[in-house]
């Protein structure tokens, strides 16, 4: 697929590395995003510069949205909608909703095709080219798409199921993720209430059965989209009709978390949870005796 033009719609903080990454696999890539400093930033990695969705599309084989909302994508599939043609394929690389997602098909004109395809490892991912990309879709275009997404999913491309399979299994990974970070910053909270480091705890707790993914890259996460995942993972609970009350808890308190929490955790010698104090007993108190 080396001679296919890939459409990129949307290089921000994701979608540039992800150029990159594209250019760099020997891809034609056509870049258009509303923010002029991000076009001319994806450019200088090798990009061509769409004058428009209308062009993009004329001159694109795939067209890979990686928007951050469903309005964004919504917005950007009408317009496309003008210009798509049969044998194209739109690839859905961001988060978003089952409802959105469905819509989309049947939005396209003349015969077009539609992936979802969200992926995860975050932007760490995007920059090594180390993703992983979760398909939803028909195993035919999944299959034609999968070479483009090869080139910014070191980790592999996963065909999970049809047309909206992708986002729930993303939503899925982000509900455990957020779980874990609920556990994680319990876990090392208790640690931390009876004197032992932080980052200590963090490091010998990835060696136990308690590891999980979310510990050994805790410090990478950014705890930037954790209400919006939740928000999709209770919109799907409640469309589904299940009560998933430990999913509910996490939804309210990772509204409380941040990438600081997590840092004074590790690092220092107090943090806060739940509008309270967590350091160190002292022995006289129940806490650990030194020496």
């Amino acid at each position: 697929m080396e001679s296919t033009t890939v459409g990129l719609v949307g290089v921000g903080g994701m979608g540039l590395p992800m150029a990159g990454h594209l250019v760099s696999a020997g891809f034609s890539v056509l870049a258009h995003d509303i923010d002029e400093g991000k076009l001319v930033a994806a450019c200088e990695r090798g990009a061509q510069r769409a004058a428009d969705l209308a062009d993009l599309a004329a001159r694109a084989d795939v067209i890979v949205a990686c928007l951050p909302g469903d309005a964004e994508l919504l917005a950007v599939v009408d317009e496309l909608a003008f210009h798509t043609r049969a044998a194209q394929v739109l690839v859905i690389a961001g988060t978003h909703g089952l409802a959105a997602t469905r819509a989309i098909g049947a939005t396209l004109a003349a015969g077009a095709r539609v992936v979802d395809a969200p992926v995860v490892f975050g932007a760490a991912g995007a920059r090594d080219g180390s993703l992983l990309s979760l398909c939803g879709g028909a195993v035919e275009d999944v299959d034609r798409v999968r070479p483009v997404l090869a080139a910014y999913s070191g980790r592999g491309v996963e065909h999970v199921g049809p047309l909206g399979a992708g986002q729930i299994t993303k939503a899925c990974n982000n509900l455990l993720h957020w779980i874990h970070s609920v556990g994680n910053f319990e876990a090392i909270a208790l640690a931390k209430r009876y004197g032992l480091d932080g980052e200590r705890m963090r490091q010998v707790l990835t060696r136990c059965p308690g590891d999980n993914g979310t510990l050994r890259r805790w410090e990478d996460s950014r705890f930037t989209w954790q209400e919006k995942d939740m928000d999709l993972v209770m919109d799907l609970a409640q469309q589904g009709g299940l009560v998933l009350p430990l999913s509910g808890q996490v939804d309210q308190l990772v509204k409380l978390m941040s990438a600081a929490d997590v840092s004074r955790l590790l690092h220092t010698e107090a943090t806060s949870y739940l509008g309270r104090e967590v350091r160190a007993l002292s022995p006289a108190e129940g806490g650990l005796s030194v020496g």
